[in-house]
């Protein structure tokens, strides 16, 4: 007996529905916002993904060789590749570039609840566009996308941080360039790891400086804390040049608030400086969703990366963008039960009276279709009862009745299966 592979699923009728709905809401989301919808090769160069992340992704990644000896991999994530299809018609492509996709990738990893090895990912970016507008345009169709669902600020939330003024901020503490990125790395593990294991991954970030961890480690609690713009100001003690680069980034912080209150999604934003996301490609300002109901698990994340098109190799051009997996908002829909599906049903159900009138029952349901309704019917000689039992079975709204008698008439009686009420219609009418 066969079985599915672990981490994998599949998706009966009911399930693909249910998905299909969630990648409806996604997709008219993203086309409300101007974005146009790309798909990318499932299955890519393996340097792509090494290329972005070091060597080290190779133990998350579904890698082989290919049988033209070319190192391969399913992909995990959707970036890269956006990456490589925008940089490789950069010269030509009107910009800025906004695009989404919706797709699965695939992950060699410890399956866990809401991560499996295979998921759907939604992706929407910018990019050539560094203003702020473009990261607030991302930010506020994640937002849309979620509301889509009917999902209010009363359910999730979007965590505002920003890697730039963490580099502002560790310079201001005297960490040496060099060191940045792997203090931002054990910052980004702050709310995951006890103290002790969090000193040592500081004190080995900081290997080889005079820096003290146990202060470092006291100053990032202390600036994590604080929530309000004014307020992240008066961490700084910085002088020159860094001074003016702190105030302008302040500045940046409140023209992107003041934005997304334009857009009308202020009530669903918390500035929040634990969110520095861990991967090392990340410039500015970076975001996560997070329910706030249940356990509070994150349900998307982005932010920008100017840097990753040139460092695949392309033309340099600035970005920003986000992910969503399916599985976590399914199980977020469930939790709050506004789970719904497209509908698979049937419009209608032919109720065929004889096999007299089959022929003609088909000629109609095929009419029907090509108009566009959803028409189903008994493939089989069925009692009244028995087709009347199968209309309810898949749903349909109405029965369409043909026997002898509606034929020689003329007419196709039509019963509202919700409402139990009859009307009748002529044939060529109806048609």
């Amino acid at each position: 007996m066969f079985r599915t592979l672990p981490g994998f699923r599949e998706f009966y009728p009911e399930d693909c529905a249910k998905k299909n709905y969630i990648f409806g809401v996604w997709r008219t989301a993203a086309r409300s916002f101007g974005f146009s919808e790309f798909e990318p090769p499932v299955l890519e160069q393996l340097d792509l993904f090494t290329e972005k992340s070091g060597e080290e992704i190779k133990s998350q990644l579904f890698e082989f060789v290919d049988k033209g000896g070319r190192a391969v991999s399913l992909r995990p994530e959707m970036t890269p590749s956006l990456a490589r299809m925008v940089g490789a018609k950069a010269a030509g492509i009107r910009r800025p570039v906004k695009w989404f996709a919706i797709g699965e990738n695939y992950r060699y990893e410890r399956q866990q609840k809401g991560r499996l090895r295979a998921f759907f990912q939604y992706n929407a970016d910018i990019l050539g566009e560094e203003s702020l507008n473009a990261d607030a345009e991302v930010v506020a169709l994640l937002i849309e996308s979620l509301r889509g669902f009917g999902l209010t600020e009363n359910e999730f939330k979007l965590r505002l941080g920003d890697r730039t003024l963490w580099v502002l901020f560790l310079e201001n503490a005297g960490v040496p360039e060099e060191k940045i990125i792997p203090v931002l790395s054990v910052v980004d593990k702050l709310e995951k790891v006890s103290p002790e294991v969090l000193r040592e991954m500081t004190a080995e970030a900081l290997k080889g400086t005079d820096l003290d961890a146990d202060i470092l480690v006291g100053k990032i609690r202390a600036f994590i804390a604080v929530r309000d713009i004014d307020a992240m100001r008066s961490y700084f003690d910085a002088q020159g040049e860094l001074a003016v680069r702190v105030d302008a980034r302040i500045a940046q912080w409140r023209e992107l608030l003041k934005i997304l209150e334009s857009l009308g999604v202020g009530a669903f934003i918390s500035p929040d400086l634990s969110i520095v996301r861990g991967l090392a490609y990340y410039t500015g300002f970076v975001f996560e969703a997070f329910q706030i109901v249940g356990t509070g698990r994150a349900l998307a994340g982005g932010g920008r990366y100017d840097n990753l098109v040139k460092k695949l190799g392309y033309q340099d051009m600035p970005a920003v963008g986000f992910g969503m997996g399916d599985v976590t908002v399914s199980d977020l829909l469930e939790l709050v039960g506004k789970s719904k599906s497209l509908s698979d049903r049937p419009d209608v159900y032919f109720v065929i009276g004889s096999e007299n009138v089959r022929s003609k029952a088909m000629r109609i349901a095929t009419a029907l279709r090509r108009s566009g309704v959803k028409v189903d019917y008994p493939l089989k000689a069925l009692s009244f009862g028995k087709q009347f039992k199968q209309a309810d079975a898949v749903g349909a709204s109405k029965a369409y009745i043909l026997g002898d008698d509606e034929l020689a008439a003329g007419v196709v009686k039509i019963k509202d299966l919700k409402t139990g009420e009859e009307s009748s219609s002529k044939i060529d009418e109806l048609i």
